[in-house]
């Protein structure tokens, strides 16, 4: 490692991580460089740094994982250090070693211990060797199918099929019988291909009701190494992170110790240095497995930071310019309880899909005391091309009660309004009984999501929708209310996309009485400034964020729900789907296509498969019948909408 003083940072990500690394660049008086791609040119990551570099097209293959461009722009910018935050190139031995052959400080950890840890098969035969717990498994050279699944079915099932170059859920399936082995390995590796360049794959016992607790460790340039305890992220998504925090609601301090000296075992056999974790399945016996190292920082290294009282991005860069690490393990002391929730923008009732769109509203840094790590705000644009992670809230508490508490207030104060988010799913989860008592293993939310049951389970829009929003639909923008011709009329609005009509009937300068069905309510409009509506229901004065899109539509937050409303238009197409046309879900690449016109499917057959910020979907013939017409090919590009195929539905002989 070529540690040493510095005094410019170029960032080598975007996003929220790419702000965060920014802004405590500039705290230390540095110089602060963003590179990034065409589509995020005007991104608050991009207009809070010092100089600035587009390094490529919105592709990642030809921006942000473009080690060429990336250098070029180090050049001429005179940065003297490159930290690359989480994903992209940050775990890259090549880039790592590119960097450093540049003559530029790697805020980062040795090439060599990327390289070890990077590859899953190798780094769980280091881990045996250090003496660090390992799940039973295979991980070997020969990657024929025959040989997988003779593995395979000698480990037993459940299995887990885990792409050997992965990272975040990526690449991985769980088996579990061996009539799924080969469709799952096929998945996989696709995926793993997609996403790593490389479709190698380990096979793992998969622990039903194990939790996720991975050790934060830290070493520097001097030999020390230490770790900074644990954080629970067994709350999950297809092995995506959803919620995390620390410390475990299941360990205590023996399991802690135990847990930690092997995370240090684990990093001092590779020769880390900087930050890094160590990531276990824990499980219900409380026995722990190696699962693998991450070599960057995580996602979620906030809550560390909250108990421990340290600053990880500060400490990165001390280690970088060669300082010693400020503590030794026994001064390592813990307090209180930190949680982070991950705000995407995805439908949690739609499988997750990911949402693309303008933000109408959302002001992460309003003065609210608990902290908002975001890569977006009011009036930017959430692609397609990238993780659709936004943001991420953070809370502290004295207790694991409080910060959740806290949490749950934080992402109700502050909604994201333009485009649909998990925000009204991470507070059902939140209310769970599950979280509340501390119980979520890694496999529930994919349970529950299959059953629509817990936090999946659908909500009904709050009665006061209606009426906020036949009052807001009874005034013309700018002025009081709307010239009617009659004192009561009838409004057909659409609320949440269902059909919700109402009578309105006009009871004063700013007020109307509203009835849906049998329900009726009075509401008065009594002003607001900005996002904030106030206004009187049934005499209870309240206040209520809501933006008004161009098209007259409302997105209003009320109460633990975000809910859309509109006038229906007659013009409106049938909201049926027809079961004939495949069409795009949304924006996106088609990966694979199973089918040619002619052949026959049966419904539930896999006919094509898309991806869209780091998601892959399965699109499937919701009956039998017979492809007429295949308009996508592998690797092209797809709207939303898009048809993709079509079936003749006529009953086959």
């Amino acid at each position: 490692m070529n540690a040493r003083p510095f005094s410019s940072v170029l960032v080598a990500n975007r996003g929220e991580i790419a702000l965060r690394v920014i802004e405590e660049a500039q705290q230390r008086e540095f110089t602060a460089i963003a590179v990034h791609s065409s589509a995020d040119a005007d991104m608050p990551f991009v207009r809070a740094a010092d100089l600035s570099v587009c390094i490529g097209p919105a592709p990642a293959a030809q921006s942000y994982l473009n080690i060429e461009a990336i250098l070029d722009a180090a050049r001429r910018t005179r940065a003297e250090a490159i930290h690359p935050g989480y994903g992209f190139l940050s775990e890259n031995a090549a880039f790592a070693r590119a960097v450093l052959e540049a003559g530029l400080v790697w805020i980062g950890p040795p090439p060599d211990a990327i390289e070890a840890m990077g590859d899953k098969a190798k780094a769980k035969t280091l881990m045996i060797e250090a003496g660090v717990p390992t799940l039973p498994g295979w991980q070997g050279e020969d990657q024929s199918e025959g040989q997988l699944k003779a593995r395979a079915d000698e480990i037993g099932y459940p299995l887990l099929i885990k792409a050997v170059a992965g990272g975040g859920g990526r690449g991985m399936r769980v088996v579990r019988s061996a009539d799924g082995f080969e469709d799952a390995l096929v998945s996989a590796r696709r995926e793993a291909k997609s996403a790593f360049g490389d479709q190698t794959v380990l096979l793992e016992k998969y622990v039903e009701r194990g939790r996720h607790v991975e050790v934060q460790v830290f070493a520097d340039t001097h030999g020390h190494t230490i770790h900074l305890g644990e954080r629970d992220c067994s709350a999950q998504r297809r092995r995506q992170k959803v919620i995390e925090e620390a410390p475990s609601p299941s360990v205590d301090e023996a399991l802690r110790q135990r847990m930690g000296e092997a995370a240090v075992a684990a990093a001092k056999a590779v020769g880390y240095v900087g930050a890094g974790t160590v990531e276990f399945l824990l499980d219900e016996s409380g026995a722990f497995y190696f699962l693998e190292m991450n070599t960057r920082l995580q996602v979620e290294h906030p809550v560390t930071e909250s108990v421990v009282g340290l600053n990880l991005v500060q400490l990165q860069f001390d280690v970088a310019a060669g300082a010693p690490l400020p503590r030794e393990q026994g001064d390592i002391e813990f307090h209180g309880h930190a949680i982070e929730a991950r705000l995407y923008a995805e439908d949690p009732s739609n499988g997750f899909a990911p949402q693309s769109g303008p933000i109408a509203l959302f002001e992460p840094r309003t003065p609210y005391e608990d902290r908002v790590d975001a890569g977006v705000e009011t009036g930017d644009v959430i692609g397609t091309d990238y993780d659709p992670m936004v943001a991420k809230f953070i809370s502290w508490g004295q207790t694991r009660e409080e910060a959740i508490d806290r949490l749950r207030a934080s992402l109700m104060a502050r909604p994201l309004l333009g485009v649909k988010t998990n925000r009204d799913f991470l507070l059902r989860l939140l209310d769970s009984e599950a979280f509340r008592t501390g119980k979520v293993c890694v496999a529930d939310l994919d349970q529950w999501s299959e059953a629509g049951s817990g936090p999946f389970a659908a909500a009904e829009p709050p009665d006061m929708a209606l009426a906020l929003a036949a009052l807001l639909m009874a005034r013309a923008p700018g002025e009081a209310m709307r010239a009617h011709s009659v004192r009561t009329f009838g409004l057909d609005l659409e609320l949440n996309g269902q059909a919700s009509p109402v009578l309105v009937t006009q009871a004063g300068p700013d007020t109307v009485e509203v009835t849906a069905g049998e329900q009726s309510w009075q509401a008065e409009y009594l002003g607001g400034e900005g996002a904030l509506i106030d206004w009187r229901l049934d005499g209870i004065a309240q206040s209520t964020q809501g933006v008004r899109l161009a098209d007259g539509g409302w997105w209003l937050a009320l109460g633990e729900q975000i809910v859309t409303v509109r006038e229906a238009s007659p013009w409106a197409p049938d909201a049926e789907t027809d079961p004939s046309k495949i069409t795009a879900p949304v924006s996106g690449t088609v990966v694979a296509v199973n089918v040619k016109p002619g052949q026959a499917v049966k419904a539930g057959d896999v006919l094509a498969v898309m991806e869209a910020m780091k998601m892959e979907m399965r699109l499937t013939a919701e009956a039998d019948g017979v492809v007429s017409e295949v308009h996508a090919s592998e690797a092209s590009q797809a709207a939303s909408g898009t048809i993709l195929i079509e079936l003749d539905l006529q009953t086959q002989d």
